[in-house]
């Protein structure tokens, strides 16, 4: 049996841990604090709850892969309420459109809404393109350690006819923001798709157009809530991985990863401890990982390989609200008067958005428990840059509060929305800095910008230190909550191939079975 040292309790980790731990590895997870789910943590004061960090569940199917390592299905642990429509939008000009699943549906809706007949039909192109492109991803970048062009294709079969049309298809050098508006002419609607690449910190007009993928990913299978709140996913995989003998290890502070001859050894602990492993999975922050963690010539490697930028960070505003607002879906986002001005804003001058785009996370009308009866446990998400020299966002955060909440009374239909707090609390990038211990305050590690390379981030494989592979959303596939999860299981797979053991072979036999909810 090979012992494996996993950094980071995130769910990118969780997620190493049960699939090692089900193929037989013994597993000890190493967690810098208190808790266990990293940004998946949660608030309770005052009888609301809220969920910190990522609210928004799609793509079930890479929990099921995850659960049937161990021969058991997620339904088992969690219950999963699918939410359709999947959010309502909020325009200036006081319009408001909601995103439903079903294709005809929203073509009818849109026409209702444009009074056009060229929106809903470009939609329907667009959402066509954005099937095909997720098919791509699941071929060729989805699943397997990818960290550049060359792991997605070997050179035998890239010059096939069929491989050549998915590369054209994924429109090398154009971007996700003039994709989007090739197809929808009107500008509300293009705004509010442009908001997919929102899911990993980036700027629709620098990132590559193959992130038009994840329209078909959040439509084809759906946005979920876990009842209990998302928090309640990490919670089922710390138990999952305790069922197989994961052991933790919280408030630990390492202070490196042991190599020699380019080869992990094991780890070292702030306390001078060290704990010699086969191999090492790290869930931290890749950059900081090798910037802080390994150093010399490895990190100088790595350095070299790209520039590594961070994606954007965000302020968050915990609301408990005495009384909920009935117009309110569950998730819903309140869009800038400018989607040009804020981008440009937050992504090429560094500064908060005038004009932001928020993100209104309500969740009581679905989980009644989230609040006292009758009020709301209101989750305000506002893109910001990631932290620049000088900026102070303790003496920032209160005015940028104002603007935020004049941006919901004026566009949101929220007028009387500071009568109704009665609980507050607030995270700015600092906060996130200083607590989730990722670069520069970003919520969703590594920028997607390039439009022909923006959506590869580092390798689950380090080809560097022989033994080290990485999870997280600053590794490969990228950030959100699916892509953080299967970053985790990708890691643990290539640990595995690379043990000599055959591709899936754990407990879970058929890993492509039925998604059972």
């Amino acid at each position: 049996m090979k012992q494996v040292g996993i950094i980071g309790g995130g769910l990118g980790g969780l997620a190493s841990a049960c699939v090692l731990a089900a193929r037989g590895y013994e597993v000890t997870v190493f967690e810098r604090s208190e808790w266990l789910g990293g940004k998946a943590a949660v608030i309770q004061s005052d009888g609301f709850r809220f969920d910190m960090g990522p609210t928004i569940l799609t793509l079930p199917r890479v929990l099921e892969r995850i659960f049937a390592e161990a021969g058991r299905q997620v339904g088992g642990a969690l219950e999963l309420v699918r939410l359709d429509p999947q959010w309502r939008s909020f325009f200036e000009d006081g319009s408001t459109l909601d995103l439903v699943a079903d294709l005809d549906a929203m073509a009818s809706r849109l026409a209702a809404f444009t009074h056009r007949s060229e929106t809903p039909e470009g939609f329907r192109r667009f959402m066509k393109l954005s099937e095909r492109l997720h098919r791509i991803s699941d071929d060729y970048f989805f699943w397997r350690p990818v960290g550049g062009l060359q792991d997605m294709f070997d050179r035998r079969s890239a010059l096939k006819p069929n491989i050549l049309r998915d590369l054209l298809a994924m429109r090398p050098g154009c971007s996700m923001g003039g994709t989007v508006r090739a197809h929808i002419p009107d500008r509300r609607v293009a705004q509010m798709v442009d908001h997919f690449a929102q899911y990993v910190g980036s700027a629709p007009d620098a990132s590559p157009s193959v992130l038009c993928s994840i329209g078909h990913m959040q439509t084809g299978e759906g946005i979920w809530y876990p009842m209990g709140g998302t928090r309640a996913v990490p919670v089922a995989l710390v138990e999952l991985a305790k069922s197989l003998g994961v052991t933790f290890r919280c408030n630990s502070h390492l202070q490196r990863i042991l190599i020699s001859r380019d080869e992990v050894q094991g780890v070292q602990l702030e306390d001078g401890e060290m704990v010699r492993f086969d191999a090492v999975v790290s869930n931290s922050d890749s950059v900081r990982t090798h910037r802080e963690l390994i150093g010399g010539p490895p990190a100088q490697a790595f350095e070299r390989r790209r520039r590594y930028e961070p994606a954007c960070s965000g302020v968050v505003l915990y609301l408990g609200l005495k009384h909920r607002y009935n117009h309110l879906l569950h998730h819903n986002f309140v869009f800038s008067r400018d989607p040009e001005e804020e981008f440009h804003a937050i992504y090429s001058k560094g500064e908060p958005a005038p004009d932001p785009t928020c993100y209104v996370c309500a969740p009581s009308g679905t989980e009644p428990a989230v609040a006292p009866t009758g009020g709301e446990a209101l989750y305000v998400l506002v893109h910001t840059p990631y932290l620049r020299p000088g900026q102070d966002w303790s003496r920032m955060l209160p005015e940028y509060r104002r603007t935020i909440l004049e941006k919901l009374k004026r566009t949101a239909g929220l007028e009387d929305i500071e009568t109704r707090i009665i609980f507050e609390q607030a995270l700015t990038p600092a906060d996130i800095d200083r607590r989730y211990h990722v670069l520069n305050g970003a919520i969703y590690g590594l920028a997607s910008h390039g439009r022909f390379l923006g959506a590869f981030k580092p390798g689950n494989r380090s080809p560097d230190v022989r033994g080290l592979y990485l999870a997280g959303g600053a590794a490969h596939p990228g950030p959100g909550m699916p892509m953080v999860l299967m970053s985790g299981w990708i890691a643990a797979d290539a640990l595995d191939q690379d043990a000599g053991r055959p591709h899936g072979a754990g407990r879970g036999g058929d890993l492509e079975r039925e998604i059972v909810l």
